[in-house]
């Protein structure tokens, strides 16, 4: 009780919070697998010298579903957020061990929904892979949480998640109009089988690989929002 305690705080306070050990060796081993086993041709996978990822992740490996919501991953979630939320999307990134890809300083400020119509609060809009993402009205951002977990070692050295504490309590901020003499920037070491949780404002980045390691983590956004009758989550699942 007093570790979901802190973690609560830290969620609140900073915006984020790093759990380990959430998934055992063999639990990560069988996710990877199953990863592997999957059909490479669905659009949804895009794969460079500098990044797999697969988006759209549960409806292009289904399978992967129960091995990622495990026991502890379940009363996890229901101890710190309680039972209303749904999964709404679904990311698996693959960084290389030479990978020179990288991720500039940015909030999360879009939902994925299954069509695009102009509603007051909405917008703008884009579409990638088919995919419709649109601003939604900032309490729907507040209340929204993202988890990733991550199924390799993660430090500064293989491109972990680079965040500034606090940041998502400016809600939606300009990079450039942050005082970054008063920033407290930290590296989001997790290792394999942990997860970090995050509000999606909280303002994030993460550099290139330099220690020649994999980085292989699954992004899961989570919602208990209704959308106008107009539209839908794109990806919603219960999980």
């Amino acid at each position: 009780m007093h570790q979901t305690t802190n973690h609560c705080e830290n969620i609140t306070t900073n915006g984020f919070t790093i759990l380990n050990d959430i998934y055992t060796t063999n639990e990560i081993d069988a996710i990877i697998a199953t990863i592997n086993k999957a059909d490479q041709s669905n659009p949804t996978f895009r794969k460079t010298d500098d990044l797999f990822a697969i988006r759209q992740f549960f409806k292009g490996v289904p399978v992967v579903k129960e091995l990622i919501f495990n026991a502890k991953l379940k009363s996890l979630i229901q101890n710190l957020f309680g039972d209303q939320y749904f999964v709404v999307k679904s990311i698996y990134f693959d960084k290389p061990e030479k990978s020179n890809w990288f991720v500039a300083w940015h909030q999360d400020l879009t939902i994925s929904v299954d069509k695009k119509i102009e509603l007051p609060g909405y917008g703008p809009w884009t579409v990638k892979l088919n995919q419709f993402a649109v601003q939604p009205p900032v309490e729907i951002l507040q209340d929204n949480f993202t988890i990733r977990i991550h199924l390799d070692d993660t430090d500064a050295g293989n491109g972990a998640l680079k965040v500034i504490s606090g940041s998502h309590l400016k809600n939606i901020c300009r990079v450039d109009s942050l005082d970054w003499k008063n920033e407290t920037e930290n590296i989001c070491k997790v290792s394999a089988g942990g997860i970090m949780i995050m509000r999606p404002l909280l303002m994030h980045a993460s550099n290139r690989t330099t220690s020649n390691k994999q980085r292989r983590v699954v992004h899961i956004e989570f919602s208990r929002a209704e959308l106008p009758l107009e539209i839908s989550w794109a990806e919603k699942q219960i999980y």
